[in-house]
């Protein structure tokens, strides 16, 4: 069992970061560390402490950060540089941020090695896949024929999905629930992991590795939502991480 000081009895989550320019007050277009206040408020609501992760250099030393973690979210975003997965781009992939693909990579790289309870949520679950060796679909209205899964900038769509019996994600969830959207992208190949939830129209939007005791991606976005039943999971898992 790992020592922990008086006080601090809920597990500590980190939360992946991203770079991007943002103006506020007197400052207009400046570099800035970025993450939606609905990831930290959720991951606390669920009974996790949240840490910020910045975007790591690669003088860092993320495997000792990530050591003093009992989870990890990768959260949302861009899309994810195609050179990652050895494709080239298609048209409508555009927006990479290489030094976060790089970072969380890195981040996935610690957590795997310690079976750090892990959640991606979006592009966070695509990067597991990429991070697995997988690939992934660059624009899912040329695959599908909608935009059912990515309505609009700013704006989500509520879709259905089903579980697969069997799997964590359906423990969770139950046979069904309700996904709130917003994405273009999504994966394709998953080597490792077990799909644990489809949309209506046969794309994965939940996976999860069968021999980790939490390693789970959801393609859609929990923490924009009221349903805390991943981030409670995640904080459960990440307590038994943190007194094994």
């Amino acid at each position: 069992m790992r020592e922990y000081a008086v006080g601090t009895a809920r597990p500590v989550i980190g939360i992946s970061m991203y770079r991007e320019p943002a103006s506020w007050g007197q400052w207009k277009d400046v570099q800035a560390t970025l993450l939606p206040a609905a990831y930290s408020h959720h991951v606390s609501a669920g009974g996790g402490t949240p840490v910020l992760l910045a975007p790591f250099g690669i003088a860092d030393d993320v495997a000792s950060v990530v050591g003093r973690l009992d989870g990890l979210v990768i959260a949302g975003g861009a899309d994810v540089n195609p050179s990652r997965y050895g494709r080239d781009p298609e048209p409508p992939t555009a927006g990479w941020r290489d030094d976060r693909d790089v970072s969380e990579l890195a981040l996935l790289n610690a957590a795997a090695d310690l079976d750090l309870p892990t959640l991606g949520i979006c592009r966070g679950m695509q990067m597991m896949a990429v991070h697995a060796g997988g690939t992934l679909l660059q624009h899912l209205p040329d695959v599908v024929g909608t935009d059912d899964h990515s309505p609009g900038p700013g704006a989500y769509q509520d879709n259905p999905v089903t579980t697969v019996p069997g799997t964590m994600v359906a423990a969770l969830l139950g046979e069904s629930a309700l996904a709130h959207c917003h994405h273009h992208q999504s994966v394709d190949n998953h080597p490792g992991f077990r799909a644990s939830a489809h949309s209506h129209d046969g794309i994965v939007e939940a996976f999860e590795n069968p021999t980790r005791k939490f390693w789970v991606g959801v393609q859609w976005h929990p923490e924009t939502g009221t349903d805390l039943r991943l981030f409670t999971a995640l904080s459960a898992a990440a307590t038994a991480y943190r007194t094994a």
